[in-house]
């Protein structure tokens, strides 16, 4: 494991740029999480970026969302077929899917239709097709599933896209085994092939968060398990942002970028380059950005312990779930210095309940899971997928 000292990793902006596809979807490359378009769902379909299938320039800036709205037009979530009645239907018409088991990581696709969302106890990845008119919630259609260890707050903790997903089907997730935590890579056959492995584990502070952030390089983001020592323990995998290069199945040696992370919660790539990434310490809940230039600063931070999880980053924005506060902040981002100088707006508080993931769709649209089976108030539809249109932004709420 090798160590990247702020400021002197060598990791330029292009390096770091975030992108996102054009066909299919990053899983947010962020530069998604890697998008997958419409002709992918054909296929099996899959946080910024979305992977474009020109050789000369395979990736483009992600749809921006604004704070103070959508221009030209305010979009709207995916249109539901006309289904017959079923145990799961649900009358918000933001709501895409239902009766999920513990929904943790979600991906939106590009086309603005369809979307990804994975299972945290029984390791399942479902393509939710919202355009298949059967009964709620059969439309949620399995693609993959991978063992893991659900005790605690283990299991199927997130999930990505490989960057040529339309060409190679290639799923990444980040999961708590019997032994650590790990990233794995989940072939069209379905057979887990370790990435990263040897993550600390234990009862609690097992999240982690996955992004691809160029073709050949991925971000993960780990829990310190409980223990504040090995975050800042620099020999240690736990409490880390760590960059993998070439993350390919075999033994691989990540650059530590950051260190000192609590309960990990999401990262979420801009365009401009700055990796912004949230976690929850004893003291607060904090975003902070990593820059082009290696630097880790503090962002936010949330002293009243507000439950930050995922994230999705615009390029005058970041949007952060909550948990524990049961709503997406909004947080408005200085063009120039990348600062946030206001308190982040809460939005939609109470709406869905617990907010967990988010994902940025096509259009400005924001997909988000819900964690209200564990921990929270669960209505017969949980737990859920919601697409959001955010209107009120870093200045109010929304309309």
């Amino acid at each position: 494991m090798s160590v990247v000292v702020a400021g002197l990793s060598g990791q330029g902006p292009e390096e770091a740029a975030c992108v996102t596809t054009q066909g299919p979807r990053p899983g947010r490359i962020r530069y998604s999480r890697v998008a997958l378009s419409l002709a992918v769902t054909a296929g099996l379909l899959a946080g910024c970026a979305r992977f474009d299938e020109s050789a000369s320039d395979p990736f483009t800036p992600a749809p921006t969302v604004r704070p103070e709205g959508i221009e030209p037009t305010t979009p709207q979530p995916p249109s539901k077929q006309k289904r017959p009645p079923g145990p799961c239907e649900d009358g918000d018409p933001a709501v895409v899917a239902g009766c999920v088991n513990e929904s943790t990581g979600v991906i939106g696709m590009p086309d603005g239709v369809n979307g990804i969302v994975a299972e945290r106890s029984t390791g399942k990845v479902f393509l939710i097709d919202t355009q298949d008119p059967g009964p709620w919630p059969y439309y949620l259609k399995q693609i993959a599933q991978v063992d893991v260890d659900a005790a605690g707050d283990g299991g199927l903790l997130d999930i990505t896209l490989s960057p040529t997903y339309a060409q190679d089907r290639l799923l990444y997730a980040y999961i708590t085994t019997g032994s650590d935590n790990r990233v794995v890579r989940i072939g069209a056959d379905g057979v887990a092939k370790p990435i990263l492995t040897g993550i600390p584990k234990s009862d609690s502070g097992n999240h982690g968060s996955i992004e691809f952030v160029a073709a050949d390089k991925m971000l993960v983001l780990t829990g310190d398990a409980g223990n504040p020592g090995a975050a800042a323990d620099q020999g240690s995998l736990a409490g880390k942002l760590l960059r993998i290069t070439n993350p390919i199945p075999g033994s691989n040696s990540p650059d530590v970028l950051a260190s000192g992370i609590g309960t990990a919660g999401g990262i979420c790539p801009d365009a401009d380059g700055e990796i912004w990434f949230t976690d929850r310490t004893a003291v607060a809940d904090r975003l902070q950005r990593l820059s082009p230039n290696g630097a880790v600063t503090t962002a936010w931070n949330w002293q009243d312990h507000p439950g930050a999880a995922g994230c999705v980053a615009g390029d005058d924005f970041v949007a952060v779930a909550m948990s524990d506060a049961k709503a997406m902040a909004m947080a408005k981002v200085e063009k120039d210095t990348h600062a946030i100088t206001t308190a982040p707006a809460l939005m939609y508080q109470d709406k869905w309940g617990r907010l967990n993931d988010l994902a940025p769709g096509a259009n400005g649209l924001i997909w988000a899971s819900t964690a209200n089976k564990v921990g929270g108030q669960p209505t017969p539809n949980d737990d859920r997928v919601v697409v959001i249109a955010p209107q009120g932004g870093a200045g109010g709420g929304p309309d």
